[in-house]
Parts: structure tokens; sequence; C-alpha cells
């Protein structure tokens, strides 16, 4: 069993994501194990809103090369959280 915070890791700040917080969505980071009951349970602790939908994305690592060395990145998850009308994570704003 996770805790409530080791769940989220960071938010997701680019220009697509900040178009969806005009839709009330909001996106971060979250650990590989996490569910999205987990993950609700999370994001309303941390910033004290009521979320309706968790949307799960599981991003892929690349191939990554510096000269002749090649590697991978690490492959990550993803949480799209849309919250209930009327609410806003300050986190977002002015971004």
């Amino acid at each position: 069993m996770m805790h409530s915070y080791d769940v989220l890791r960071r938010p997701v700040i680019t220009e697509k994501n900040t178009l969806l917080v005009g839709l009330n969505k909001y996106t971060f980071e979250v650990a590989r194990e996490a569910n999205k009951a987990q993950i609700k349970e999370a994001v309303e602790m941390a910033f004290k809103v009521r979320v309706t939908k968790v949307n799960v994305i599981h991003v892929p690592g690349k191939m990554r090369r510096a000269g002749r060395m090649r590697g991978m990145t690490a492959p990550w998850k993803k949480a799209v959280v849309t919250l209930s009308p009327g609410e806003k994570i300050e986190l977002f704003e002015g971004v």
C-alpha cells in the first residue's frame, strides 16, 4: 500500500497541458504502481479539491543518443485529473 505523498511526483507543465487547465484538467507525473483511486485520493488530500475523473497514461521510454552511446529514457506514468466545476489548483496559475 502506497502512502498518498508517494503517489504524486511532479506536475507536468507543457503547452498542451496548460490548455487543458482551461477545461479544469490538470496533469501530474505519478508513481508507476499507483492506481486511479490512489491518484484521486492523493490529489484531493494535497490540494483540498474534489476530483471527478482520473485518466492514466503509460508513457514509454524513448531511445536517446549521445555520440555513439545509445540508451533509453525511463518509462513513466502520467495522470490527467479532472476537477469538479468551480475547483482549481493554484499551483498551475500564471504558468
